[in-house]
């Protein structure tokens, strides 16, 4: 059974995007909207003790009834309407649901990602004060059956138990319980679960089952792969240091890749589209002049790469560049390089622009078929390679663990 904040009619100013996209001024943007916003318990404030208090205000909340647990067992399914940066309105419906918390190896839930410490030794020190889980990782199946596509568009025909909206993103959610939650579980189950976002917190849900076997389900939207509002955007690179040889930069580059200049008319966005049915390709910003389109050349000699032996790997775009592209930028820019990453291209741009970043790379996005065929080989993606959107909400549904 779920637990859900109990006023529907201020959902919006109580739900937060994932703790690991939120700014720190996002945070307190969020913590201002309203004293019950989900963040408190997400991004709790303090030090040593912030665990704790964030465990003591999910008590205070469930005391005074801010969330309430539904009383009968329940999926919940959820549709986000958006707007993609075409233009276009899309509509994403998944199922969020109680998923079961195994190891990796099992190949029930598979991951295309390589996890940090960090991260998750934060989220666990979260779960185990909290003994709840506030956040839904967003899952994938194929759903070869169409089984479970059919549930959710019949059940989004209905009125919605609940709207808020987030970030310009519309969102409707739906409780259904009995025969009808049990047949939705039945098909989001019945295949291969592939994480899409959410890698750390599931790898930190198996750590938490460890110290305690009762916690053997964590929260999951699960979206059938065919939902055509399923969008990932391409994650951009941004480097800082200092300008560097750019000059022999590039003619390091012209041994694998065409180099173009491009006009200042021209879309940097719209180039890269146009590039990619011609191959792996990157549009580097850089100040004071035009932008540089690479093209990887036909033929070119890739067998030196460390991930050539790893086909699925060694055909993204983002892989490709991050070896040869952007190690090179990071050498050309100095001891102080570092990088940064960013969904969206104009505040690339606007970095290089400002002066405060020496170089902005712009990519093509990676596709769901790569992300699950990487995920179906047992291998990983570089750092920061997709970005799924809009991201599940924090706070729609609570799953909280029993004593």
């Amino acid at each position: 059974m779920g637990e859900r904040f109990a006023d529907n009619e201020k959902l919006s100013d109580l739900i937060a995007p994932p703790y690991d996209v939120i700014s720190v001024e996002e945070r307190r943007q969020l913590a201002q909207r309203d004293a019950h916003n989900i963040v408190h318990l997400i991004l709790p404030e303090g030090n040593d003790d912030k665990y704790e208090r964030a465990a003591a205000l999910h008590d205070e909340w469930r005391t005074a009834n801010v969330l309430k647990r539904d009383v009968e067992s329940s999926v919940y399914v959820v549709q986000q309407v958006f707007r993609t940066e075409a233009g276009q309105i899309r509509a994403r419906t998944g199922v969020i649901t109680a998923v079961a918390v195994e190891p990796f190896a099992r190949g029930r839930v598979k991951p295309h990602e390589k996890t940090h410490a960090e991260p998750k030794a934060d989220r666990l020190a979260l779960l185990n004060t909290t003994r709840a889980m506030f956040e839904a990782l967003l899952l994938l199946t194929r759903d070869e059956d169409g089984e479970l596509a059919q549930q959710l568009a019949e059940i989004v025909q209905g009125e919605p138990t609940a709207r808020a909206e987030l970030d310009g993103v519309g969102i409707s959610l739906w409780q259904v319980t009995g025969s009808g939650a049990a047949a939705i579980v039945r098909s989001a189950g019945a295949g291969a679960l592939y994480i899409a976002d959410g890698h750390h917190r599931y790898e930190t849900a198996i750590a938490y089952h460890k110290s305690n076997p009762a916690a053997d389900r964590t929260l999951g939207m699960v979206v059938p792969l065919a939902d055509k509002g399923l969008t990932i955007l391409p994650t951009h690179r941004i480097v800082y240091g200092d300008m560097g040889d750019f000059d022999g930069f590039v003619n390091v580059m012209r041994d694998r890749f065409h180099v173009h200049e491009l006009p200042g008319d021209v879309s940097a966005t719209d180039h890269l589209v146009e590039l990619k049915a011609r191959g792996t390709a990157c549009v580097i910003v850089r100040p004071g002049g035009n932008s540089l389109a690479l093209l990887l050349k036909a033929g070119a000699k890739l067998g030196d790469l460390p991930f050539a032996n790893e086909r699925t790997v060694a055909s993204l775009d983002v892989a490709r560049v991050d070896e040869m592209v952007i190690k090179s930028l990071l050498a050309a820019a100095g001891a102080d390089a570092h990088l940064a990453y960013s969904p969206d291209p104009e505040e690339v741009v606007q970095a290089v622009v400002r002066g405060a970043a020496a170089f902005g790379v712009l990519l093509n996005a990676t596709t769901v078929e790569q992300v699950l065929a990487v995920a179906d080989a047992g291998a990983v993606m570089p750092q920061k390679a997709t970005f799924f959107t809009p991201k599940v909400p924090s706070g729609l549904v609570v799953l909280e663990y029993d004593s």
